[in-house]
């Protein structure tokens, strides 16, 4: 059964989520987009402790995202730049290369709260340049046999487990 869309949500009723990893990655935080009865439109609302972030050094090669600074201090990781951000700043992280690879790191000293709002790809690939990471995933508006979950094709890796073209293909 399809959840029903509200026209107008207030961020203090929203359920958030708390998770860790590690050290450096800690963030209170949920995606709301669905609840608006947005499909193509992400919009999630983070709260990242003082030292933290909420997501490793990344870069989309699909998907455009913005962030909007509500509150607190940081830095933000550009490409090969970092800038200072704070409450009012928007931030940009166009789709791209190495060049576009984004982080927000909290260097204050109170919890820097933000929304971060993207577009919805199907199909996206996502590079960490830190780790040298790619990840390629895809989201099909089938559903599985019971109805309930959209497909999804999902996996991490890195360049150096690149197959041939015909590895493990029968007959080839």
């Amino acid at each position: 059964m399809a959840r029903e869309s509200k026209a107008v949500i207030n961020i203090a009723n929203l359920k958030l989520d708390h998770w860790k990893q590690g050290e450096l990655y800690e963030s209170v935080d949920t995606s709301f987009g669905t609840l608006l009865g947005l499909t193509g439109l992400g919009i999630s609302y983070n709260e990242v402790p003082p030292g933290k972030s909420g997501c490793p050094f990344h870069n989309h090669h699909v998907e455009d995202e913005l962030f909007y600074v509500i509150s607190g201090t940081g830095e933000y990781r550009l490409g090969d730049e970092r800038h200072a951000i704070k409450a009012g700043d928007a931030l940009g992280a166009p789709a791209g290369g190495a060049e576009t690879a984004h982080q927000i790191i909290n260097t204050g000293t109170a919890p820097l709260i933000y929304l971060g709002i993207s577009t919805m790809a199907k199909t996206e690939i996502v590079e960490y340049p830190d780790s040298g990471k790619f990840l390629a995933k895809t989201n099909r508006a089938k559903t599985n046999e019971e109805g309930s979950e959209p497909l999804r094709f999902r996996h991490i890796g890195r360049p150096e487990s690149d197959l041939d073209y015909w590895d493990g293909e029968p007959g080839a």
